[in-house]
């Protein structure tokens, strides 16, 4: 982010949702108002302490590259306002009285997450600032699509009344189509099309919402917590096949919100299982959780087993080989069952993606597993709320 002096703006911002800003190395066109330079200030010191920890006053100062007299001024709003807190000083190394430390008050706030991508269960879970689980509860996916919100909602006031601390907001993944104003174009699971989950859920907790599809929540969380590269895709395996992508550090949604919608992708001319959506040989079809264990369970031996795992790799190669030498990436990483995906899979998936691109430019691509394992859409669910209320990304 890029510092505006407000060091002559009056006191007295608000709490509000950060605006989106502009990516790294966009020209501002429009004249900047105090109260979104004011926003815009409060969210880089917000994930300036975020990422770097407690510092003091001074340190802040040099870091945003604020004037003293405006960080004094944020930091004192911020405190206030419940964000930060002063922890203790740090020892002198000279003459002279000793810094105060602020950090975020990661304690002082909770986040709610829920991941509605599961086959068999909905997953929810209370989590602080920095993305760590403190609480966590299931219940049974519904039977009917039309109980889906009833249920997303019941959950989530379990989660909220177990915070022991405010809620920041709640994040949501959900499989489909999401526009940014988490209206679902598109989710035949549940039978929604320009069905607004966000309007709902926020109509029914009275808390701000985000909802997102459950892939490109992931990849958020890949990137914020995870340490991923600017340039990575995240491949969730489960129910269904799908896709995140970030670009230079920036979300990439595309023009109808169907970015990462690579499980209807055919891969091979030479046919292939039939996939729920009616077609022959679509990624999911190959590569989908419900498929892959399908086929293993009908596999003779251990050498039929691996047979199966690198076809399934070898056609996510095919898949992705496109992607990564259109967008330059230089980081895949996998979200699903490790059982499944580690190993031949993973190492098939790597072995077609640098047969089909350029050796010199794309050799390097590194493929790897997810840390966070079943958990990664909770996370990224946090970060959305992270980004929405307090432009921390």
């Amino acid at each position: 982010m890029t510092p505006v002096d407000t060091s002559r703006t009056p006191l007295g911002g608000t709490a509000s949702p950060a605006p989106s800003l502009p990516p790294r190395g966009r020209r501002q066109t429009a004249k900047v108002l105090p109260e979104q330079a004011r926003r815009h200030n409060r969210s880089l010191v917000l994930q300036t302490l975020f990422h770097g920890g407690a510092m003091s006053r001074a340190d802040l100062a040099r870091e945003t590259r604020l004037t003293r007299v405006t960080i004094s001024d944020l930091v004192a709003e911020l405190i206030a306002d419940g964000f930060l807190a002063e922890f203790g000083t740090r020892e002198a190394a000279g003459p002279g009285k000793p810094a105060i430390l602020v950090d975020l008050d990661r304690a002082g706030h909770r986040i709610v997450g829920l991941d509605l991508s599961g086959s068999e269960t909905f997953i929810g879970a209370v989590l602080t600032l920095d993305g760590e689980i403190v609480a966590r509860h299931e219940v049974a996916a519904p039977a009917a699509a039309a109980d889906v919100v009833d249920t997303a909602v019941a959950l989530a006031r379990s989660l909220v009344a177990d915070a022991h601390a405010p809620v920041l907001g709640v994040g949501v993944g959900t499989p489909g189509v999401v526009d940014e104003h988490g209206v679902i174009l598109a989710a035949p699971n549940f039978g929604w099309v320009g069905f607004d989950l966000e309007r709902a859920l926020t109509d029914a907790l009275r808390l701000p919402v985000l909802v997102a599809n459950d892939a490109n929540a992931a990849v958020l969380a890949e990137y914020t917590l995870g340490g991923a590269a600017d340039d990575v895709m995240l491949i969730k395996v489960g129910r269904g096949v799908g896709a995140g992508l970030l670009t230079g550090g920036t979300p990439l949604r595309g023009s109808r919100f169907a970015a990462g919608e690579i499980g209807h992708v055919t891969v091979g001319t030479d046919g292939g299982p039939q996939c729920a959506c009616g077609k022959i040989g679509c990624l999911e079809a190959w590569l989908s959780v419900p498929s892959l264990t399908a086929r293993l369970s009908a596999a003779s031996d251990d050498a039929s087993r691996e047979s199966v795992l690198r076809d399934a790799g070898e056609r996510l190669g095919i898949a992705l080989a496109p992607v990564v030498a259109t967008l330059d990436l230089s980081e895949i990483v996998l979200s699903g069952p490790p059982e499944l995906l580690e190993g031949p899979l993973a190492e098939a998936t790597l072995d077609t993606l640098r047969a089909r691109t350029l050796a010199p430019f794309h050799e390097g691509v590194r493929i790897r597993m997810t840390s966070h394992g079943q958990d990664i859409v909770l996370r990224g669910a946090a970060v959305m709320v992270l980004s929405g209320q307090l432009g921390v990304s």
